[in-house]
């Protein structure tokens, strides 16, 4: 089957003009510092010479304006979350170690500061944070409560008679782990613990307290040494021993402590405070994906032009291969690489969607964000791993030398997909969220609570909405050239295939009324489909999206290839459950492996023009094994 013709030569310049959309104006100053400077991947660094490497490029940094965007611009900051994001997204073309220390440093810890803290806080701290005068972490994963933080063990208990809360830790299991900037540049954590007064715990609440210096005492601090990967971030351990900080150290924006003991607190539910206070802090989610997507990219970029100049055997005439040209190697490649693209579009909404919610957003606009940047972190840093794992084995045994860089990229990449949130908890939570249509026991994200909700509520209008698998039905018997690029047709697979998953989710866990527990346990796998299924949804729409952007037409037609590429990629990865559930004939299925094929044939000249468009600068792909 023949797909709509692509021009022999698109301007790469032409897809960057997309792809850097509403920030193109930083991004490009962000890649002009970054071309300046005399980088080199820390490849032969030992532990203390990359971090000592990365705090003088986080110095460098900070003499720029972009660590502050993200804050008040009475304290010197720009007042442009979605610029921040990006800024950070933009690191992850380099050492991610680097990415990952600022994000603690400006992203986690002044970050929480900023949105948990009020002003007195932020006429103390926020400055000091920006300009890098005062270093600091981001101390709320514990040893044995890592990503169940509203349990966390850390106790802040206030004593009335000092005017003083005293941060204690309870046993090894409240140890708090694997905390950046702890181990060797911090002086102030930004702690979070049980806030515990009068006798009555309120619930997990964030405070200021320092961990270097002349008078502090009780803080133990742990090196956590050599990581398999980002050793250039200072990840510690921190134990507290009955240490003593004043009350003002409470960030108070959610909750406060009178000098008598009494707790007041805007919100009345300490459920619904405590993902309050989460919700604000999704920036570091948000950056995590985006950089991940720039590793990818950074990935492919390598992959595509070592597959563009590698050979191996010969064609009967005599003349070798380049190895892009297989096509077992554009499977390899290509696809992921329309993924990436299709993830860079959704980052790019959810970025705008983060940066232009208002503070006072209603409560289901703020879930829905917080569910969008759930899944597309997840999904984001999956792809990472697959993709840049791919992507050395597409260059053989230069791949895997150090010196070519996507050994370290593997490295780096790999913890991103349980950090700020585990993949495989933040995919339940999307599926929460779509299964409460965020509603108050939105909270609560326990297997107990969440089967006991929706056997006792959930609306059965989920189960009801037809329209996409209508729109699937009427062109099932349809021509496969018909429908194979039809966008209808794609949209309304991924809408059909959501909706059904979701309705067989919320019938399963309909009956957990006399096993709560055990029902969501034996559902989880399919809890996880739902998630990932609305995700895949949600990534197609935003590169649609994108495309009707697109002012350049010849730009655009490629951009729709590669739309193409991706949907029916996925599809194609799919198609057991389409068959399975009467979505695909077995015909059809077979049609759309054969258009993977075509589509990954077109794209094939078209590979190195949609690297190029990532715009990475050129130092920052100085493979060795590129040079020939």
């Amino acid at each position: 089957m023949d797909t709509p013709g692509l021009p022999a030569k698109i301007d790469p310049d032409a897809l960057t003009t997309v792809l850097d959309g509403r920030w193109a104006e930083l991004r490009r100053a962000v890649r002009a510092q970054m071309a300046a400077e005399d980088f080199k991947d820390p490849v032969d660094l030992d532990v203390e010479a990359h971090r000592a490497q990365v705090l003088e490029w986080l110095r460098l940094l900070a003499r720029t304006d972009r660590p502050g965007l993200g804050f008040d611009p009475a304290f010197g900051g720009g007042g442009d979350v979605g610029g921040s994001v990006t800024s950070f997204e933009m690191l992850g073309f380099g050492d991610l170690s680097l990415m990952v220390k600022a994000g603690v440093q400006w992203g986690l810890f002044g970050g929480a500061v900023q949105l948990l803290g009020t002003e007195r806080h932020h006429e103390r701290y926020l400055r000091g944070i920006k300009d890098l005068d005062l270093l600091g972490c981001f101390a709320m994963t514990e040893h044995g409560h890592g990503s169940d933080v509203q349990h966390l063990r850390t106790t802040a208990t206030y004593d009335p008679d000092t005017r003083e809360f005293v941060v204690h830790t309870p046993d090894r299991g409240a140890m708090k782990e694997y905390i950046g900037n702890a181990a060797r540049d911090g002086e102030l954590a930004v702690v979070f613990a049980q806030l515990i007064t009068g006798g009555e715990s309120r619930g997990v609440h964030a405070f200021v307290v320092p961990i270097r210096g002349e008078n502090v005492s009780g803080v133990e601090i742990e090196d956590c040494g050599r990581k398999a990967g980002l050793n250039g971030v200072d990840n510690g351990r921190l134990t507290f021993t009955q240490v003593r900080v004043p009350r003002e150290a409470l960030l108070n924006r959610f909750g406060d402590v009178a000098e008598d003991g009494t707790y007041t607190s805007p919100i009345e539910s300490d459920g619904r405070r405590f993902f309050t206070m989460l919700g604000t802090l999704i920036r570091g989610r948000v950056s995590v994906a985006g950089s991940a997507g720039s590793a990818t990219k950074r990935a492919l970029a390598l992959a595509v032009r070592y597959g563009e100049q590698r050979r191996q055997f010969a064609r009967p005439e005599g003349e070798e291969v380049v190895i892009l040209d297989y096509r077992a190697h554009q499977r390899k490649l290509l696809p992921a690489l329309a993924t990436s693209y299709a993830l860079h579009f959704a980052q790019e909404a959810l970025v705008a969607k983060l940066h232009d919610i208002a503070e006072d957003a209603p409560e289901e606009e703020q879930r829905e964000l917080e569910s969008r940047a759930a899944g597309i972190k997840a999904v984001s840093t999956w792809h990472a791993t697959a993709t840049i794992q791919t992507a050395r084995e597409a260059c053989g045994g230069s791949g895997y030398l150090s010196e070519n860089l996507l050994a370290g990229l593997k490295a780096d990449t790999d913890v991103f997909t349980t950090f700020e949130g585990d993949n495989t908890v933040l995919l339940q939570l999307v599926a929460k969220g779509l299964l409460t249509s965020y509603k108050d026991h939105f909270e609560d994200l326990s297997p107990l609570a969440t089967a006991r909700f929706v056997a006792e509520q959930f609306v059965e209008a989920v189960i009801e909405r037809t329209s996409a698998r209508k729109v699937v039905e009427r062109l099932t018997d349809a021509d496969d050239s018909d429908v194979l690029y039809s966008r209808e047709w794609h949209l309304k697979l991924f809408e059909d295939r959501e909706e059904h998953v979701l309705g067989g989710v919320a019938q399963r866990l309909r009956k957990a009324a006399s096993d709560p527990f055990g029902v969501f346990n034996d559902a989880q796998d399919h809890v996880l489909r739902a998630g990932r299924v609305h995700v895949d949804r949600v990534v197609l729409e935003a590169f649609i999206d994108a495309i009707e952007r697109c002012a350049d037409a010849e730009a655009r037609e490629l951009l729709e290839r590669v739309c193409d590429l991706y949907a029916l990629a996925n599809i194609e990865a799919d198609r057991g459950w389409f068959l399975e559930h009467g979505r695909l004939t077995s015909g059809r299925s077979k049609a759309v492996t054969a258009a993977v094929n075509t589509l990954c044939a077109d794209l094939r000249p078209h590979a190195r023009t949609l690297v190029d468009a990532f715009a990475i600068p050129e130092q920052y792909l100085a493979a060795p094994m590129l040079r020939d």
